[in-house]
């Protein structure tokens, strides 16, 4: 009985190991069988093209050529930097630099677009200065409003401040009058109740 619990104590640690070896089996080929299967392709290739069956291939394509290389050149730098941003997964090669009726077009729709946006410039300064220049007025306008009714307050402010300086000397000559009558009534035995 002793051995049949021994046995399977064995079983379950070398089902274990066998899983363990499996899966390190099987990632050591995931990592390594790519490499390994284009490492194969390759060599299979070079032993079938050292047959002397098949010629080698001439190619004499020019070189790749770079972003700033396709972009436009020293003369249109701010093109250069707005483009480069555009350009930067650009797969055509510099399709028509060799054509100078292409070329002449190119440069005169490059130039077409710059006048148009000067003069698209010209005509928003244009617009701002025709707004400043309205709100300028305006704000003389009212400021000159501003100052004629400044004027109608101070000039009303004047008469009423004569008008008060008059009735304070009027009360003053009425209570120098009340006082001299009822200096004299008193005199004469008037009584103030």
């Amino acid at each position: 009985m002793t051995g049949a619990v021994v046995g399977s104590r064995r079983q379950p640690t070398s089902c274990l190991r066998l899983c363990l070896v499996s899966f390190a089996i099987i990632s050591a080929l995931c990592v390594s069988g790519p490499a390994l299967y284009w490492k194969f392709k390759k060599g299979y290739h070079t032993i079938r093209s050292s047959f002397p069956s098949c010629p080698l291939c001439v190619c004499d394509c020019p070189p790749p050529l770079s972003l700033l290389q396709v972009a436009p050149g020293e003369e249109h730098r701010f093109l250069r930097v707005s483009l480069f941003i555009g350009l930067a997964n650009l797969s055509v090669t510099d399709c028509g630099s060799n054509d100078p009726d292409l070329k002449n077009e190119m440069e005169k729709q490059f130039v077409d677009l710059l006048s148009e946006e000067m003069k698209l410039v010209e005509v928003v300064a244009q617009e701002h200065s025709r707004h400043m220049n309205a709100t300028f007025a305006e704000a003389r306008r009212v400021a000159s409003q501003y100052q004629q009714e400044a004027e109608k307050c101070n000039a009303a402010t004047e008469t009423c401040e004569e008008a008060r300086e008059r009735a304070v000397a009027l009360l003053t000559k009425e209570k120098k009058i009340t006082s001299l009558w009822e200096r004299r009534a008193r005199k004469l035995g008037w009584e103030s109740k």
